[in-house]
């Protein structure tokens, strides 16, 4: 029989990256999609000027949810949470590679809401003030 997922999805989704926990996270955002159940934790490590130094979830969730968490956290290593607040659930959906109806799109997205979550009232000066 075959499998309705694209080999990168399937390939993230069995071998995730950057898949566990920080100690001392700077910042955490959870996030969860209440029609299947689908729910991710993100962890960031930012250096002084708010860059992601370091990001990983976890979670639990369908292979569409976590194989977009996987990718996710492999697309905000190195960059600065401003650029991130661009990130949109298009791009989320369009790494995916396949055209996803409606409710698997929820899927997708449920890790970038949690990333929203971690930056959510992020401030450049608040953050580069605090490292001092």
């Amino acid at each position: 029989m075959p499998t309705p997922y694209r080999k990168r999805i399937l390939d993230h989704y069995q071998h995730p990256r950057h898949r566990g926990h920080l100690t001392a996270p700077d910042r955490v955002g959870e996030a969860e999609n209440p029609l299947c159940g689908d729910r991710v934790r993100v962890e960031l490590r930012l250096n002084g000027t708010g860059t992601v130094a370091e990001a990983t979830f976890t979670g639990e969730g369908c292979v569409i949810a976590l194989a977009a968490a996987s990718m996710l956290m492999e697309h905000i290593q190195g960059q600065p949470l401003e650029e991130l607040r661009q990130l949109g659930d298009a791009d989320v959906v369009r790494w995916l590679g396949m055209d996803l109806r409606p409710a698997r799109q929820a899927c997708a997205r449920v890790a970038l809401e949690a990333l929203r979550n971690a930056i959510r009232n992020y401030s450049r000066k608040q953050e580069v003030g605090s490292r001092k």
